[in-house]
């Protein structure tokens, strides 16, 4: 018979285990997968127009300058495989694709991977055209792969509610899993070993979900791997938390360092920049105003500083990451840098209560059953006119 006193470590290492294995902050995932896929969306489709002279064949970077740059960084992208505009369109047409399956939570395992490849494929190919906003979205793109982000708000879990009596049974999955592998073999040897290992790996991983999934689908394994991605999960979770709290902390450091922003005047020498004012009239206004100049230079300075030690307060940090916010959305429109504000704002969601997403999502799904509710357009011949 076991004592009290020697029962309590074991409980305690129970509630360890529960704690870690169980998927945390599903919400928040869910909200940084649907913000950083129409980010990226966006993105592409904004320079569709201009996609050949950033990123194609037409690029100021030669396809033989990007293939030094590219080994010297020792970065991937699929565009290093050739230089033709077909294949191209095909790498570019097929990351809008994946961008709009990763919003929709639809095969998110497969999807998000493909995502990746593709985000990093684009980007990389010309590296010198990115506004800042390009280096988090590939990092984020990145911990996407790594968490369980299709828990809730997706058509991934509404496919595991309808099929809840079926745990094992994919057919579809089975055969896009299958398909990869016309994708990984040419990319074994054009790609660095390293990211050739990555999406093997992943490949690898997935085809033993599947695999336990159809032979043991209630089975001590499946709960050991299930366990395993959970924890993942987590760990994905905090590496974006942490993250962020480096980009701040380290943009918050070395504002400080600067004259310009000590005295008070960064923002004024912004603000007359003609590359940061996409509205002339917007921008003098502020500009105009010595006070308000003065106080969103340090406030900025004392907001990015003080970010990563607020997180102990859940109100201050509620405060200060409504105040991030706003000041990431008001860059995008003062400064005209909209894709950096953006992404940085979809990182910030991993901040955000769960109680306010849980709401969000409750006025979402009655706004789009209002939309349903709505009669559709009637349409009506003209009247003949009389004679």
């Amino acid at each position: 018979m076991t004592t009290p006193t020697a029962a309590r470590p074991a409980e305690r290492l129970t509630r360890l285990l529960t704690t870690i294995t169980t998927v945390k902050a599903p919400y928040q995932a869910a909200f940084f997968r649907i913000g950083l896929s129409t980010v990226v969306l966006a993105f592409l489709l904004r320079e569709w127009p201009n996609r050949h002279v950033l990123y194609g064949n037409h690029s100021a970077l030669s396809f033989d300058l990007a293939q030094v740059l590219i080994r010297e960084e020792r970065t991937f992208t699929v565009l290093a495989w050739g230089d033709g505009g077909l294949w191209f369109e095909t790498v570019y047409a097929v990351t809008i694709a994946a961008a709009v399956a990763v919003l929709l939570g639809w095969r998110t395992r497969g999807t998000s991977v493909l995502l990746m490849g593709g985000v990093l494929s684009v980007v990389n190919r010309n590296t010198l055209v990115g506004d800042g906003g390009d280096n988090v979205v590939r990092i984020m793109v990145i911990y996407l792969v790594l968490t369980r982000c299709a828990q809730v708000w997706s058509l991934d879990a509404r496919r595991a509610r309808r099929r809840a009596d079926l745990p094992g049974h994919d057919t579809t999955g089975l055969l896009l899993w299958a398909a990869a592998v016309a994708v990984l073999i040419p990319l074994s040897s054009y790609s660095t070993p390293g990211w050739s290992l990555i999406f093997w790996t992943l490949w690898a991983v997935q085809g033993l979900w599947y695999a336990v999934g159809l032979r043991f689908p209630r089975h001590e394994a499946r709960a050991a791997l299930d366990a395993a991605a959970s924890m993942l999960h987590n760990c994905a979770m905090l590496a974006i938390a942490a993250q962020v709290c480096l980009i701040y902390a380290t943009a918050g450091w070395y504002k400080i360092q600067g004259s310009r922003w000590q005295e008070g005047s960064a923002l004024h020498y912004a603000l007359h920049l003609d590359y940061f004012t996409p509205w002339p009239a917007l921008s003098g206004f502020l500009a105009g105003s010595t006070l308000m100049v003065l106080v969103l230079t340090y406030l900025t300075v004392m907001v990015q500083v003080a970010f990563p030690f607020t997180l102990a307060n859940r109100r201050v940090k509620n405060v200060l990451l409504a105040v991030m916010i706003a000041e990431h959305l008001g860059i995008a429109v003062v400064l005209g840098i909209p894709f950096l504000s953006l992404a940085m704002v979809v990182c910030d969601a991993v901040f955000l209560p769960t109680a306010f997403l849980i709401a969000l999502g409750v006025r979402c799904g009655r706004l789009a059953a209002w939309l349903r509710a709505l009669p559709p357009w009637e349409v009506r011949a003209p009247r003949e006119a009389a004679f």
